[in-house]
């Protein structure tokens, strides 16, 4: 009897995509970056206070998804932030735009090989802890995966990580600590929470806002979740922090205002720059 086992062929696949985008961006002069970090939608003004040595279009990198059309200028960056050697994702693929879960996750795996051993991450979101205000910041402590999938799902190569991920921690005990304290010394208000990721692109009706609230979460977003599963399965630490856009009170739930989701995250993204500026330079 036939049995057809193709795992292997699409991990060998992946491994040498990795290394091809691999060396495709050294080859354009990225060379030891010691930190990762992904901005999330409408969180990109962290670019501004770079030393930008490079920067590459995502669609010049071979195997890195197709640009969708809303994030058609994703960029990798790489440079110098708070003395650190950093690479940055400026602008993230989503799984509401018709990526897999594997393709979202596919730049992790590339920062992985390039030597990178921490990874942070931003993301705007909404509120469903009502004692969390918009245009405030939250450190994910823990999250909950409502994406119809997990990225590691598959036959699994102990190349790029182990079969069984321990997800006791997904983010570092000590980064946690450390952002608290920039936050402290900084008169930041900073709370402290659990994220979800929804697959959007719909925002949530008010049943989903209740049963979000329900299952333990304190925002609902509609990313990081992915990347921080495959960081984690590459062995890398992560500290991730939410920027709150708006509140989402299921007995009181309004209309969204894009004009005031854009201005809360801009008021909270100037702490996030602060707070990851001061986390690099600890790092």
């Amino acid at each position: 009897m036939y049995v057809c086992k193709p795992y292997k062929i699409e991990f060998l696949t992946m491994i040498n995509e990795i290394r091809a985008a691999k060396e495709y961006v050294e080859n354009k002069g990225v060379g030891n970056p010691e930190i990762a970090i992904i901005l999330g939608t409408g969180l990109g003004l962290l670019v501004d206070e770079m030393d930008v040595e490079v920067s590459i279009s995502y669609a010049e990198i071979p195997y890195f998804p197709e640009a969708a059309g809303s994030f058609h200028n994703g960029r990798l960056i790489y440079g110098n932030l708070s003395g650190k050697k950093v690479l940055v994702m400026h602008g993230r693929f989503h799984y509401y735009e018709g990526y897999s879960l594997q393709h979202i996750t596919f730049p992790v795996r590339v920062m992985q090989a390039l030597g990178i051993k921490t990874l942070l991450v931003s993301n705007a979101c909404g509120t469903v802890n009502l004692d969390y205000k918009p245009a405030s910041l939250m450190i994910i402590d823990d999250h909950i995966n409502m994406l119809p999938g997990n990225p590691l799902i598959g036959s699994n190569d102990s190349k790029l990580g182990p079969r069984f991920v321990d997800m006791s921690e997904p983010y570092d005990r000590q980064l946690i600590e450390k952002m608290q304290d920039i936050a402290r010394k900084n008169k930041i208000s900073i709370n402290k929470g659990v994220y979800v990721a929804w697959t959007g692109p719909s925002l949530e009706t008010r049943a989903e806002y209740r049963f979000i609230k329900i299952m333990g979460a304190d925002v609902v977003g509609m990313s990081s979740v992915p990347e921080v599963i495959v960081a984690r399965h590459m062995g890398m630490k992560v500290a991730a922090v939410s920027v709150i856009t708006d509140s989402c009170n299921p007995d009181n739930l309004q209309p969204i205002d894009i004009d005031d989701i854009l201005n809360n995250a801009a008021i909270a993204e100037r702490d996030l720059i602060i707070i990851f500026k001061e986390l690099v330079r600890q790092i």
